[in-house]
């Protein structure tokens, strides 16, 4: 699959290691960051999704998404993302990415707006209406990168470890552990200004996060190419 995603907010916040872990399959075990375990919340939008060798189709390759995530290893190796729900506003897109890489994604009611070129203001509006994930969960954010450089993260540092990751992880109905792998440029990362949030998401996912003010960061567009899933 062909995907291009625009206008992403990375909120992470440090949850206690075993939190996040009794949520995981065996199999998979937490990442840390120099001892310390993240959960993250983005929102964005994508455009151009289709599958590779088709061209885009109106009404079905566009559409908006937020997710609930932490980060993992299998065996001590193959770092990655495990997604604990996934919201999108398309109903195909919803069906197709559970069946065919057995994502927990919900279909939502999302509205986004991007106002502003240089430094655009963004208005993320979600509600869930799918009765196979926990509700209430709904996301209301306000955001905008920031003035000042923009750049690729670093290898070794925070923002490297919470953004660059490439490798996906799910699970099917039967308890089988799958995994998919990511290909894209390094993300282009700014620091971003988080105006307004209220959300249940997180809470929708069976974990409880600080309220402190999360780490914020900003990215403009991506192009990203998703293999098959294999077992593993």
């Amino acid at each position: 699959m062909h995907q291009d995603w625009r206008h992403l907010l990375f909120l992470h916040w440090e949850v206690p290691p075993q939190e996040l872990q009794r949520l995981l399959p065996p199999g998979l075990a937490v990442d840390l960051h120099e001892g310390k375990a993240w959960l993250g919340l983005i929102p964005f939008t994508l455009s151009g999704v289709r599958p590779v060798l088709m061209p885009a189709l109106p009404g079905v390759s566009t559409f908006h998404e937020v997710n609930v995530r932490t980060y993992v290893r299998r065996n001590g190796v193959d770092p990655g993302v495990w997604f604990f729900s996934l919201d999108a506003s398309s109903s195909i897109a919803v069906e197709a990415a559970r069946l065919a890489y057995k994502l927990p994604y919900f279909k939502a009611q999302i509205e986004f707006s991007a106002q502003g070129e240089a430094l655009p203001l963004i208005e993320f509006n979600s509600h869930r209406e799918d009765g196979r994930g926990p509700t209430p969960a709904h996301a209301h954010l306000r955001y905008r990168p920031e003035e000042g450089a923009a750049k690729p993260a670093a290898p070794g540092t925070q923002e490297h470890f919470l953004v660059e990751r490439y490798v996906l992880y799910a699970q099917d109905s039967d308890y089988q552990l799958w995994r998919a792998r990511v290909e894209h440029q390094p993300y282009v990362i700014q620091k971003a200004e988080l105006l307004e949030l209220d959300e249940t998401l997180v809470w929708a996912a069976g974990i409880r996060r600080s309220d402190a003010v999360p780490l914020r960061h900003y990215a403009r567009e991506v192009k990203v190419k998703i293999f098959p899933p294999e077992k593993v």
